[in-house]
């Protein structure tokens, strides 16, 4: 048994940043609350609980760096670097959440349109922009590998697209007195918060069920690995991420007679790393022939072999 150990995982995104960021969204979150009820702002307000869930997605992912920097020791031997993935999992599902209530709300007001005060809204949209578009430029500077900074400087992203929305419908009301334009603007706003928490809830989830990184073949990766010189089968072989940016394989191959066990590992490990930038290998090596002697009590996946090669090397 033999492991080849190199994470490559960097610490998180630079916190300075994220709480610039935060301190910006939340601060102008208060200011557009206190304008959408002023204004009567269905789009005004929606606007403000995306920005809350900006916020929310900024501070999970300060806590959870803060979490994950702690070491590895006891039953967690990987750390704690999945509480990242477990805070996108909550703003994921908050981000659905409102997006149910908001389409409830904005078909209600489209059939019952209230006054809306068209300037109110048209100023503080504009200056929406403004406050996201600096926002997203803070996160853009910070490490993005994190699926927690990468899934804040989406939703602020998005917001500042929500918030250019909002200022056309603030215009339209002001200018043709069509009421309705605010309600349709807050459904936009709904439909891109639904895009960024289904995609925040399907990139968390395949990390919480241990799915190949996206992007990694492990078929591909299996018969690679058996095409290599003294390598005659390879099985058990698993893929996954324990957390954003740290990719993750082990496999139990065996090699030829007579060839160097360690060698072949040390190999192969390089080869992961060169191929698919997988640092962190565990290789379990032993020889012996496919389908001649059982190493493994209850192998998992398929079997990895070169047809070309016939056992132990042999022409």
């Amino acid at each position: 048994m033999s492991g080849g150990h190199g994470h490559g995982h960097t610490a998180g995104a630079d916190r300075r940043y994220l709480i610039g960021a935060l301190a910006l969204i939340a601060g102008y979150m208060a200011v557009e609350v206190v304008a959408g009820v002023i204004a009567n702002s269905i789009a005004l307000i929606s606007d403000a609980a995306h920005l809350l869930t900006d916020a929310s997605a900024i501070a999970l992912a300060l806590v959870a760096m803060r979490i994950a920097a702690r070491p590895a020791g006891g039953a967690y031997t990987f750390g704690y670097q999945r509480a990242e993935i477990l805070s996108a999992q909550i703003n994921g599902v908050t981000l659905l959440l409102l997006v149910a209530y908001f389409a409830y709300e904005g078909v209600r007001r489209l059939l019952d349109p209230p006054d809306v005060h068209g300037p109110v809204v048209l100023g503080t949209a504009v200056a929406g922009v403004a406050v996201n578009a600096l926002a997203a430029w803070l996160l853009s500077r910070a490490n993005r590998r994190s699926l927690n900074v990468e899934g804040a400087f989406q939703h602020v992203l998005n917001d500042m697209y929500a918030f250019i929305a909002t200022a056309v419908s603030g215009a339209v009301v002001w200018l043709t007195g069509f009421r309705q334009a605010d309600t349709i603007a807050a459904l936009v706003v709904a439909a891109l918060m639904l895009k960024a928490g289904w995609g925040l809830l399907r990139d968390s989830g395949r990390v919480l069920l241990q799915a190949a990184p996206a992007g990694l073949d492990p078929d591909e990766i299996g018969r690679l690995l058996a095409a290599q010189r003294d390598v005659e089968e390879v099985h058990d072989l698993h893929v996954w991420t324990v957390t954003s940016g740290y990719p993750t394989l082990s496999a139990h191959v065996l090699v030829a007679r007579g060839a160097d066990c360690h060698r072949v590992r040390t190999r192969l490990a390089d080869l992961l790393h060169e191929r698919f930038a997988i640092g962190h290998t565990t290789l379990q090596v032993d020889h012996g022939a496919p389908g001649l002697e059982r190493h493994c009590v209850d192998p998992h996946g398929p079997r990895h072999s070169d047809p070309l090669k016939s056992p132990y090397g042999e022409p």
